[in-house]
């Protein structure tokens, strides 16, 4: 049998719109995308939202809509991509990395003061919110007002994730979404901008294409209104109504594909909670508010394979793993720029040195699910 890590599930409306627009003869930014806005800020219940070509290009809007500045210093957790911290390198800022907890991998509201006492000189913070679930909003708001840091979350795992019955994306001053080709909903290559600032919204939207003052649907479609001014030396981070259409269908199934996600979690909980050679993700909310984009399972001392060992045995089953993530400290960029150091990030270290993600997809079968859970019982306990 053969498993991938990850598979898109397009059976809904995708190529009917994508058709659509195609048929239109406008395939870059234009109405469509503007819908697929619409529609995302209907789904989670915040004011404005921006498309765009990544969930790295919107961490950048972001940072530079805070009005992050050269030297400026922002914490980010040290077990996420690259592109949470790559984006404050690129305002020439620089990244404070923090540990994180061993059993959700999420920054805690306990390691956050911490790394305000050290770092008292910190501007703002990238909240992660990793493989589906929720940092705790509700103490971590509290405590950047009180040392009035600025908050921007990453969500590239967390849609549509909720904490205490609130979406994701309602809560700080700008939340940043992927659409990656294995993200919980797709666009292909895409991401999404949320915020309830008006201001913040102006920013980023002028930013987001060139620094122009009009998109270039409005000057098209408005009668003698061709001309446009460039007021900010901006960057092209606009998403194609191609891709926008593709998101536009795949929204309309987003609970249904979580809901399906969280079968599969709930069947690996099943399989595994009796192994210890094993630990499991640790879940600190209701199950339906978990997004279930990841999950990450961590090799105990108790296992008699290492990590890399358990994975080629994996492939050569036909089973597709990956690895979520391999820590920043551990790159050679941030390594040697930041001269950082395992010792510094125990717990982010300890995952790292057994962490594996298991496949968790939308149209995984349960006979799928039954064949890796028992390769997985197979090479754990009968090597």
């Amino acid at each position: 049998m053969q498993i991938s890590f990850s598979k898109v599930d397009c059976s809904g409306r995708e190529i009917e719109y994508v058709t659509r627009v195609i048929q239109s003869g406008w395939l870059t930014t234009a109405n469509i995308c503007s819908e697929f806005e619409k529609k995302f800020t209907e789904f989670i219940g915040v004011k404005y939202a921006l498309a765009v070509n990544s969930c790295t290009a919107a961490l950048h809007l972001a940072a530079d809509a805070i009005g992050i500045k050269p030297g400026d210093k922002i914490f980010v957790p040290i077990m996420t991509f690259t592109a949470s911290a790559e984006i404050i390198r690129y305002l020439n800022a620089d990244p404070v990395f923090l540990d994180v907890d061993y059993g959700t991998a999420l920054l805690t509201p306990e390691i956050l003061e911490t790394g305000i006492k050290q770092h008292p000189e910190v501007k703002a913070v990238v909240l992660v919110h990793y493989a589906g679930q929720s940092v705790n909003m509700s103490e971590i708001l509290p405590i950047c007002s009180r040392h009035h840091i600025k908050i921007i979350e990453d969500a590239a795992h967390a849609f549509p994730t909720k904490h205490k019955g609130q979406f994701i994306g309602t809560f700080g001053n700008i939340t940043c979404f992927s659409f990656y080709a294995n993200k919980t909903i797709t666009t292909g290559e895409g991401g999404m901008i949320v915020t309830e600032n008006e201001d913040i919204y102006k920013r980023m939207k002028c930013m987001r294409l060139h620094g122009i003052n009009r998109d270039i649907w409005d000057r098209f479609t408005t009668s003698g209104k061709w001309e446009y001014d460039v007021i900010a030396p901006g960057f092209k981070y606009n998403m194609p109504d191609i891709n926008a259409a593709i998101g536009l269908a795949q929204i309309e199934r987003a609970e249904k594909f979580r809901s399906e996600r969280e079968r599969c979690a709930r069947h690996y909980f099943k399989e595994f909670k009796e192994l210890q050679e094993l630990d499991l993700p640790e879940i600190q909310c209701d199950w339906h508010e978990h997004s279930w984009h990841l999950f990450p399972i961590v090799l105990t001392e108790k296992s008699r394979v290492n990590r890399n060992e358990f994975i080629k045995q994996l492939n050569e089953r036909g089973i597709g793993v990956s690895v979520h993530y391999k820590p920043l400290h551990r790159m050679t960029y941030y390594r040697t720029q930041y001269n950082l150091l395992p010792e510094d990030f125990p717990n982010a270290e300890r995952r790292w040195q057994g962490g594996i993600s298991l496949p968790i997809f939308p149209l995984m079968t349960n006979e799928e699910l039954n064949y890796v859970t028992s390769s997985i019982k197979d090479i754990l306990l009968n090597k």
